[in-house]
């Protein structure tokens, strides 16, 4: 992937469309049908292409190792700590 950084200026259609230039889709493999994920950050709107080879970078990610508990059930364990935590830290009753 070339990460030379080269600006391109695109317009928006009244549905908030844009094109993404050629040379982009080429490097991030963006084909039609390509799913992105969108999110406000602080210089603007990033778009981030999720194409098969973003799947074959993350895969791995969220597996776990034999014995460990599911990741959804550890996850809901940190949150119910956090819970407590912000009851202690605020008073409020029945915390702990």
């Amino acid at each position: 992937m070339n990460t030379a950084i080269r600006a391109a200026t695109v317009r928006f259609t009244t549905k908030g469309q844009v094109v993404i230039p050629q040379r982009l889709r080429k490097e991030f493999q963006i084909k039609d049908g390509t799913r992105a994920v969108v999110e406000a950050v602080p210089g603007g709107i990033l778009l981030r292409p999720v194409t098969a080879a973003t799947i074959r970078r993350a895969r791995g990610i969220l597996k776990r190792s034999p014995g460990q508990k599911p990741l959804a059930e550890e996850w809901a364990e940190h949150k119910q700590l956090e819970r407590r935590l912000e009851e202690v830290k605020h008073g409020v009753a029945g915390a702990g």
